[in-house]
């Protein structure tokens, strides 16, 4: 096995995440910026709706428990038995009003989201300019947003729970199972919230105007469900949210990585990676062991792969070690294998301390 370092210092740093060597203590900020969260999707707000903005907070708070609550300022909370036009919207807009009231975001603040959070943030960030200037009050500096596992571009799983919902048919009963490991109901129409809002046509209609806001994407590829979920999302996916959408593709066809060289398991070879991507959308990681929720904390074990790296987004520099090796297979006789890249040492953290530590050095 040949091996290549790019920066000796970079990798030490890598392997030095999972003891926490290289980071300071845990602060309230992420390169000297304030933090705001916006979670994803919960399915327990179809089965039975909070009663109220409080009940939508404290399940707010729980989502994030993980990691990055410890590290955030500020969140948006929102219930997902609503859409994003019309009860997340009116939610979302009162806890933005206080976090201008508060000057949070009078030096810049970075926004961190997960899964359908990546909808809901790209929908605020487009209005919440309009809508706080018509109360007199600042808009929120933005200086970028974190995207774990976005589901900005929609999901298939979404599309069938609206199928589901309109055809209860017996014979649909692989791909209700499906639907109910989603969204942890029998669908029903009306009822299904913002998984309307998913369907990858509404997705990718809603708040699509470009912004001069980077999102970094970081994107996964393992299980969830008990892989139940996978067979009926297209291209690669982390079992809820398909990879054309965590990487911000601009069409919804089905793709295996975010790059047409490099696969999510960091081999060097010919992928089928998307046409385009979003304007902004920076694909920074790819994992393909960990899974949808696994990004925020608390798996360990899966080697992330660089995509975009070595550079600087609206002041925010990237910079994660990378490896490139090759890689015989048990049955190679000759020759020097297959090339990989990898950040070194990843598989020994997760992949929300590897991106907090590597970003805030």
């Amino acid at each position: 096995m040949k091996t290549r370092t790019r920066s000796a210092c970079k990798a030490a740093l890598a392997v030095a995440l999972a003891g926490g060597l290289c980071a300071g203590t845990a602060q309230a900020q992420l390169a000297g910026h304030n933090v705001i969260l916006v979670h994803g999707f919960q399915q327990e707000d179809l089965a039975d709706p909070p009663a109220n903005l409080d009940a939508v907070k404290r399940a707010g708070e729980d989502y994030w428990r993980t990691f990055w609550l410890s590290r955030s300022d500020a969140r948006v909370d929102w219930g997902s038995d609503g859409r994003v036009e019309g009860n997340i919207a009116q939610q979302a807009y009162s806890q933005l009003r206080q976090i201008s009231q508060q000057g949070l975001c009078n030096d810049y603040c970075i926004v961190v989201s997960h899964s359908t959070g990546d909808l809901v943030t790209r929908y605020l960030l487009e209005n919440q300019a309009r809508w706080l200037q018509a109360e007199g009050l600042q808009p929120l500096k933005i200086l970028a947003a974190i995207d774990y596992s976005g589901a900005g571009g929609g999901t298939e799983l979404a599309d069938l729970a609206l199928s589901i919902a309109y055809n209860d048919s017996w014979y649909n009963w692989p791909l209700k199972e499906a639907v109910r490991a989603f969204t942890g109901i029998d669908p029903e129409p009306g009822k299904l919230g913002v998984v309307n809002d998913l369907q990858t046509n509404a997705a990718r209609n809603l708040a699509v105007s470009p912004n001069n806001i980077p999102r970094l994407r970081f994107v996964a590829g393992g299980s969830s469900y008990g892989g139940i979920t996978k067979p009926f999302i297209a291209g690669t996916d982390d079992g809820v949210v398909p990879t054309h959408s965590a990487c911000g593709a601009t069409s919804s066809s089905g793709i295996d990585s975010c790059t047409s060289d490099l696969s999510l398991a960091g081999k060097v070879s010919s992928q089928n990676g998307p046409s385009d991507l979003y304007y902004n959308h920076f694909p920074i990681l790819m994992n393909e062991g960990v899974s949808h929720s696994g990004v925020l904390g608390s798996e360990t074990g899966n080697i992330s792969v660089p995509v975009v790296n070595n550079t600087t987004l609206n002041g925010l520099q990237v910079d994660f070690a990378s490896r490139t090796y090759n890689k015989r297979a048990w049955w190679q006789l000759w020759g020097s294998g297959d090339q990989y890249v990898e950040v070194p040492g990843s598989d020994q953290t997760d992949m929300s301390t590897l991106v907090y530590n590597t970003l805030n050095n």
